[in-house]
C-alpha cells in the first residue's frame, strides 16, 4: 500500500475523525462521519462511514485520497457518486470482496497485493 503523502494523515488517531463533517469535491456537505475502517494488516485508516441523513444511511467513503481541509474531511468525488455507495452496514468488518466493490464503485486502483485474503475493515478501537 503507498503512502498517505500530503492527504489524510497516518499518524491522526482515526477515532478523531468520528463526529467531523465531510464535504464532496464541490464542497457540498455528505454527512458526519460515524466510523472509520482500518486495514488490518497495517492499522491505516482506509475507509470512512459517512452518516449520509438520506435514509439514516451511512456510506463509504476512501480516506485515500481525500484530505483534511481544518477540521472537514474533503472527499475528491462527487456527492451523488458517494451517496450511491455500496450499502454494506457499519460496525462490521468488510470483507474483501465488499472492499473490492467500493474500489471499483470508486475507479480506484485495484490492484491487489498477493495476500488479498485477509480480512479488510477492522474498526477503529476494535484493536483486540
Amino acid at each position: 500500500m503507498r503512502p498517505f503523502g500530503g492527504t489524510v494523515q497516518t499518524d491522526i488517531d482515526p477515532r478523531s475523525l468520528i463526529g467531523r463533517k465531510a464535504f464532496d469535491r464541490n464542497g457540498a456537505k455528505i454527512g458526519t462521519i460515524d466510523e472509520v475502517y482500518l486495514d488490518d494488516a497495517t492499522g491505516v485508516p482506509e475507509w470512512a462511514a459517512v452518516r449520509t441523513g438520506l435514509f439514516s444511511r451511512d456510506a463509504f467513503v476512501p480516506l485515500e485520497p481525500s484530505e483534511m481541509v481544518g477540521e472537514t474531511l474533503r472527499v475528491p468525488f462527487e456527492r451523488s457518486l458517494i451517496k450511491d455507495a455500496p450499502d454494506f452496514g457499519v460496525g462490521r468488518h468488510l470483507s474483501p470482496e465488499q472492499e473490492l466493490q467500493l474500489y471499483h464503485h470508486y475507479g480506484l486502483d485495484t490492484t491487489l497485493p498477493s495476500d488479498f485474503h485477509r480480512d479488510f475493515g477492522r474498526l477503529a478501537g476494535d484493536e483486540g
